[in-house]
């Protein structure tokens, strides 16, 4: 358990946790509609145990909407000092087959198989730390789980608060935040929906984010660790943006996958010229696969059926980050996994492919 964590929560004592080791189904209890293409869904772990997380990480859920079993990617929304239950919030995604499943069939009384927590975007443990938290549509849900952490807390901060959307109706937990900005002191807020739709009376900023408009809102831009989360292009002007104002390379965070939608990788054919196939042990689920020397072990595992979270599927993210206890790959990451954990036996799946036979610890 995050040491961080538990300071959070308390000493557990009598508590029992989910272990995500062991623990796979979570029972809905609530749903709560946040905009007309938004849905709240909170759950609780069977008998009653406590959940613990770190504000920006997410769950990955099995959901069987048909004959085929899906993964989706969710950031929690809730707070991680309210370990009795965690929320998602998912927007209705024209075409999303999971996203449109969840809305159309999933109420209280549901059971989903989940796995998690899962996911590194978590804010900085340093102290008198300055944030600007920025967050474009449904990227909101994991910078809200930190600004409710954040609330719950009620601790000083310094913590600039972008959220951009469609419209001005588009702006997921807008009246929470504007009652979390009236009552934290240092945290400011900014609503920045891209048109005004029918809201024409709308009294703040509209357009896009610009160099201009971090210049006006956040002035002190260079001096504030950036938590970002979004659609792909939001996110990479952000950065762009960031690095133009003198943003460290190391003080600009965001989240590794596009609204938090997992999508399968094919699974290349065996290269006549490296025919090779390796066999690939799953050691706790008891499953033995062919992998070929061409072939990812995350893409060949997820085919095959074998049970592994998993989020970018490039090596980003390190989701998937597994313990290898024999054999050797080839492991081309981008930045998902630590010098340290690889020395610890640590590896990508998602990235890495099979130069001997391997048995993997999941």
């Amino acid at each position: 358990m995050d040491t961080r964590m538990m300071d959070s929560v308390g000493s557990p004592g009598n508590r029992k946790y989910w272990n995500p080791d062991v623990d796979s189904e979570l029972l809905c209890v609530d749903v709560h509609q946040e905009t007309h293409d938004v849905k709240t869904f909170t759950f609780v772990a069977e008998g009653g145990k406590h959940i613990a997380f770190s504000a920006g990480q997410y769950f990955a859920f099995d959901i069987a909407t048909g004959a085929e079993l899906e993964t989706r990617c969710y950031s929690i929304s809730s707070s991680p000092m309210r370990t009795n239950a965690i929320s998602v919030t998912v927007k209705r995604v024209t075409g999303g087959t999971v996203s449109n499943w969840l809305h159309d069939n999933l109420a209280p009384g549901g059971r989903v198989r989940a796995s998690g927590p899962l996911g590194q975007f978590i804010q900085p443990a340093a102290a008198n730390q300055k944030y600007l938290f920025l967050s474009g549509g449904s990227g909101i849900t994991p910078v809200m789980s930190m600004a409710r952490e954040l609330g719950d807390a009620a601790l000083p901060v310094d913590v600039i608060f972008l959220h951009a959307g469609q419209t001005p109706t588009d702006l997921i937990f807008r009246s929470e935040l504007a009652n979390l900005a009236t009552r934290l002191k240092g945290f400011r807020l900014y609503f920045l929906p891209e048109e005004l739709g029918g809201e024409t009376w709308w009294p703040g900023l509209s357009g896009r984010i610009s160099r201009e408009l971090f210049q006006l809102v956040v002035p002190d831009l260079s001096k504030r660790t950036v938590m970002c989360c979004g659609p792909a292009p939001f996110m990479a002007a952000a950065r762009k943006i960031s690095g133009e104002l003198g943003v460290p390379i190391e003080s600009y965070i965001e989240e590794s996958f596009d609204a938090a939608v997992l999508d399968d990788a094919p699974v290349p054919l065996i290269d006549e010229a490296k025919s090779e196939i390796f066999k690939v042990e799953f050691s706790r689920q008891g499953r033995t696969i062919d992998v070929g020397a061409n072939q990812t072990v995350l893409a060949c595992a997820k085919k095959a059926g074998v049970k592994m979270p998993s989020s970018c599927s490039s090596g980003l993210c390190g989701t998937c980050k597994s313990k290898l206890l024999s054999g050797t790959v080839d492991m081309k990451h981008s930045g998902g996994i630590r010098q340290r954990e690889i020395n610890a036996g640590l590896f990508l799946p998602c990235c890495s492919k099979p130069l001997s036979n391997l048995v993997i610890e999941r």
